[in-house]
């Protein structure tokens, strides 16, 4: 495999099966040196966040995100737009400084934001997404991972099992928590707000769990919307992803790295960073 950090090569325009080419590869990166590092090793495609290992990645800063679209003008960079870690009900004023960053990011010329927002019983919270696409006309819209934590249909309008059920307990929940009619809604509320793609591991901890899930979400896409792998890839697993019909595959492909800053460092010194070679051994199972 060539030197991934011996020089930057010109990178392929995104294409994804929607434009008959191959898989899209985006990574994940957190700080300028980690963009260019992915660049030059065939990242396609940039997601900008910051505090990924920590908290699943929130808001970068604009003095970062303006600086990495300084160190890579010739690659899409898309920026989560994150206030906060855990779950994705957001408050009022939460939402004002979701459109506010939305409204920064898309002046910073970002080429695309990636939000996500849920209602207090799962679904896709249109009120909350129809602000942010009309904040992101012009750029593409990507809903992240927070489609990985909808409702299922049956469990929003859940049915006493009869006492005389006799079926295992997996069994009725496997019967009951349909994950069809649940995707199939959010792709159209997806589609009717305009987002480009969606990031999703099938449901799973890990993209490897839920690729049956992932194969049905792109069937029901059908084209509407792209459909972007990825939470917890590894390169061994990318072409049995790619099998599955995705337009893209979204890593980290991440590196620890760590430096005592003293006692006012935070209780953790450490920190993770773009890793070339994963990247570029990523790219390569992609071609």
């Amino acid at each position: 495999m060539p030197d991934p950090v011996a020089g930057a090569r010109a990178p392929e325009p995104p294409r994804g099966r929607a434009g008959s080419g191959r898989p899209v590869l985006e990574i994940a990166v957190q700080d300028v040196s980690g963009a260019v590092a992915a660049v030059r090793a065939g990242a396609q495609r940039l997601e900008l966040c910051t505090a990924l290992a920590a908290t699943g990645g929130v808001t970068p800063g604009i003095g970062l995100l303006e600086r990495v679209l300084e160190a890579v003008p010739d690659v899409g960079v898309h920026v989560l737009v994150r206030p906060r870690p855990g779950g994705f009900v957001y408050a009022p004023d939460e939402v004002d400084v979701l459109v506010r960053e939305v409204r920064a990011v898309v002046r910073s010329g970002a080429a695309g934001v990636v939000v996500g927002a849920l209602t207090d019983d799962g679904r896709v919270d249109e009120r909350v997404l129809g602000r942010l696409a009309d904040e992101a006309q012009g750029v593409e819209l990507t809903f992240h991972r927070a489609f990985d934590a909808l409702t299922p249909v049956a469990r929003q309008d859940v049915t006493p099992v009869p006492a005389d059920d006799a079926r295992p307990p997996a069994s009725r929940r496997r019967g009951a928590a349909v994950d069809g009619p649940m995707l199939a809604a959010a792709l159209d509320v997806l589609a009717a707000h305009g987002v480009t793609r969606v990031l999703t591991s099938g449901g799973a901890t890990r993209v490897g769990r839920g690729l049956p899930r992932i194969r049905t979400t792109v069937e029901l896409a059908a084209g509407r919307v792209q459909v972007m792998a990825g939470g917890g890839v590894q390169v061994a697993e990318i072409g049995t992803i790619v099998a599955t019909g995705v337009d893209a595959v979204h890593l980290s492909a991440s590196r620890t790295v760590s430096g005592d800053g003293g006692p006012g460092a935070g209780s953790d010194a450490s920190w993770t960073t773009t890793d070339p070679y994963l990247v570029a051994a990523a790219r390569a199972a992609l071609t």
